[in-house]
């Protein structure tokens, strides 16, 4: 019995591994998509770090940042913003589309876990895109502009280690605007609401430190912070020692809560509300 119970973990867990190459093999087939995302993403690079260039001429250490740490947080942004899509992008859209016409009840019959299954595919999505469209925008902005990079191979592996709760935190919030689709007939306003909040509070506008007051200690205590702002603080080596064990305390705690939200309004749409058109 035991055995038969490990076996059926093991292929549960192989089964997700395939979908997420599956998720990544998807995305890697839009070529000429991920060249204009690079294209566009590096444009904006190139924006951003000109005017952060003027505003930290004219206030040298702006929220606790020398230049090229600002430079470095830009081009993360830039790098970051379709992994963890801070401006959408992702499962989402898909997966409200489903709902709407009741494609989800085959969803429902498949021998896996509905949400491991959407996770497993928007890791795949995740890491293509972090490589796919983070790799070059960064590279661009380190060889025009001086950029500060992690002063050792560790804060390096502390970096990626962040960045992959990231994409957990990421998804476990659009997984939740997604689910919305069950009691509403259109979920382009949720959606709309969670890109606008992930923009302002991950961020991607500014560096939360640099929001004043009771203001910037909310932001940096939301979820969409771990998207964007903790990543880069890590990447920067202002998060080492047992800092950055809070930090991976404080996106795990994030990504656990909002997957266990997720899971029990799940089960609320399943038991309870009729699926449109299904």
């Amino acid at each position: 019995m035991r055995k038969a119970r490990l076996r059926d973990v093991r292929l549960r867990w192989r089964l997700y591994a395939l979908v997420a190459a599956g998720g990544f093999r998807r995305y890697a087939t839009y070529r000429a998509a991920t060249v204009a995302g690079v294209f566009t993403n590096t444009v904006f690079g190139f924006i951003l770090a000109y005017a952060y260039t003027a505003l930290w001429d004219q206030r040298p250490g702006l929220g606790g940042y020398d230049l090229p740490q600002a430079l470095a947080y830009v081009w993360l942004g830039q790098g970051l913003l379709a992994a963890a899509s801070l401006m959408g992008g992702g499962f989402e859209d898909e997966l409200m589309e489903r709902i709407r016409t009741g494609a989800i009840v085959t969803d429902l019959y498949r021998p896996a876990d509905l949400q491991l299954w959407w996770l497993a595919a928007d890791v795949g999505r995740g890491g293509f895109q972090l490589l796919g469209r983070g790799v070059v925008p960064m590279v661009a902005g380190a060889l025009a502009f001086e950029v500060a990079l992690p002063p050792s191979a560790g804060v390096w592996v502390a970096f990626f280690g962040s960045v992959a709760l990231a994409l957990v935190v990421s998804f476990a919030l659009r997984y939740l605007v997604a689910l919305s689709a069950f009691w509403l007939m259109d979920g382009a306003g949720a959606v709309q609401i969670s890109w606008l909040a992930g923009m302002f509070f991950s961020g991607m506008l500014l560096p939360l430190t640099l929001f004043p007051g009771s203001l910037g200690e909310v932001a940096r205590a939301l979820p969409w912070s771990s998207l964007l702002q903790v990543p880069a603080d890590v990447y920067l080596g202002k998060r080492t020692g047992w800092d950055l064990v809070g930090a991976y305390a404080f996106q795990v705690g994030w990504a656990g809560a909002l997957l266990m939200c997720g899971r029990l309004l799940q089960g609320a749409a399943t038991r309870r509300v009729v699926v449109q058109g299904g």
